[in-house]
């Protein structure tokens, strides 16, 4: 699939251009965190890719470049409760949505990382892969996983005896055996399979 840039997607009078992305479907715990970035075609950022195959210290190297260098950006989600009662897609879907409504300026044109769109007015495009082959999605990414890293290591605080911190939330054996030890705590989804079977 060959995807517009933002020079022929702007000379089609689209306007400003927009990628979004969610983190935390798989997690067992917390928010599912989207971002929405507008980037500056003038003004490149170096380095961008899926946030998932950048160190800790490359993530946060980009996120000070998308914060000074984008046009616009911004962070929504989707809570623990919204989780339970709509399920994870439309729960990513909505966060989503938040994230590109909340930015300062809105797009004339969203690029969507997965395989559907969020219910919007916006035109747009889902791209599967999309945090691998388009900057604004990548950025995205990156912002919405620190985000949501750093909201995990508060949460273990917070709750401690989970791993939150080192785990984020996500099924692993050590947080598996946390939570038969201490049962689920209120930032866990009581709708996923391994926190519904100690429910």
């Amino acid at each position: 699939m060959t995807l517009p840039d933002h020079i022929e997607l702007q000379g089609e009078g689209i306007g400003l251009i927009a990628g979004t992305d969610e983190v935390g479907r798989g997690p067992l715990a917390g928010d599912v965190v989207a971002a929405a970035v507008i980037l500056d075609p003038a003004n490149p950022i170096a380095g961008l890719a899926d946030s998932k195959k950048l160190s800790e210290k490359q993530r946060a190297s980009c996120l000070q470049k998308i914060q000074a260098q984008s046009l616009a950006f911004a962070v929504g989600r989707a809570s623990v409760e919204e989780i339970d009662r709509l399920n994870i897609l439309h729960a990513s879907l909505l966060a989503m949505r938040r994230a590109v409504e909340a930015l300062s300026l809105q797009p004339g044109f969203v690029y969507v990382d997965g395989n559907r769109c969020p219910d919007w007015p916006y035109a747009s495009q889902a791209v599967v892969g999309g945090d691998n082959s388009l900057d604004c999605i990548a950025a995205a990414s990156i912002l919405a996983k620190v985000t949501r890293d750093a909201e995990m290591v508060a949460m273990d605080a917070m709750y401690p005896g989970y791993g939150f911190a080192r785990h984020k939330g996500y099924p692993t054996p050590a947080h598996l055996e946390a939570l038969r030890e201490l049962g689920p705590c209120i930032v866990h989804r009581r709708s996923f399979g391994p926190v519904a079977q100690l429910l």
